[in-house]
């Protein structure tokens, strides 16, 4: 990190707030490194900017003299807003107005960026704003449905419909968040499938996964493969969820698409 200023001595780090369409301040941080083009790094569920792989990336895409911004999706870290449990064409829209704040500067999204949900909220903007051309994929659900007893318990339909949501508790009992019937519907709706359909052919998207990965299933990102036309794979073998020990195949990986 110390070193960055060294390799690229007009880089710095700008907090920016953007005001979303429902009047929300989502707060990010600009890589700035001068250029025209900005990448638009978003993260996952229940995780923020500062996220290892969001700073790592920015720093990676910094040290190649490509700005880059990483925010907190509405109700996450800085930002204002209430965390839900859904949210995923929200948050496509909150992408949106960051996107529009760049433009309105004269900038140009290069490429946008999800690890996660993250992921699944750069393909979903794909498929309803085409205005992006490099689209990229970490570790993103084709299968909506997945991972929701797990977090929610056995018939957590039934539970969610008797009492209007449920508290998700730590071990210890300390509420972590609570899912409301709006926002895990919103989740169990958001159709994949139906919405890599909708991105244009000449949107070029790139899926890493890690073969390794016990919160999404690898078998995920074959589906994505499946059925986007423009689309590279690449899996990482041994990698977890946060590659938490294959960040540097990660970053390679990524820039190699971007540039």
């Amino acid at each position: 990190m110390s070193s960055l200023p060294e390799e690229n001595p007009g880089s710095c780090e700008q907090k920016i707030v953007i005001e979303n369409k429902h009047g929300e301040k989502l707060v990010g941080l600009l890589h700035e490194t001068g250029s025209k083009d900005v990448v638009i790094l978003c993260h996952g569920f229940q995780s923020t900017k500062e996220n290892n792989t969001m700073m790592n990336l920015a720093s990676a895409l910094e040290k190649e003299g490509i700005s880059a911004f990483r925010f907190d999706f509405a109700g996450n870290g800085e930002s204002e807003g209430t965390f839900q449990y859904g949210n995923y064409c929200r948050e496509a829209d909150d992408l949106h107005s960051v996107i529009q704040h760049f433009n309105g500067n004269n900038r140009v999204t290069r490429a946008i960026l999800g690890h996660s949900k993250g992921g699944n909220v750069v393909l979903l903007y794909a498929s309803k704003y085409h205005d992006v051309r490099c689209v990229i994929n970490v570790s993103g659900r084709y299968k909506t449905e997945g991972g929701v007893e797990e977090r929610l318990g056995k018939g957590f339909m039934r539970k969610v419909k008797e009492n209007g949501f449920i508290d998700v508790k730590s071990k210890t009992g300390e509420v972590l968040y609570r899912v409301t019937e709006e926002s895990l519907m919103d989740r169990l709706n958001t159709n994949m499938h139906e919405a890599c359909l909708q991105i244009d052919k000449d949107c070029k998207i790139l899926t890493v996964h890690g073969s390794d990965d016990s919160i999404v299933r690898v078998e995920e990102a074959l589906e994505f493969a499946k059925v986007i036309p423009n689309h590279k794979l690449h899996i990482i073998k041994g990698a977890n969820h946060g590659f938490s020990k294959h960040q540097d195949e990660l970053i390679s990986n990524v820039l190699s698409f971007i540039k």
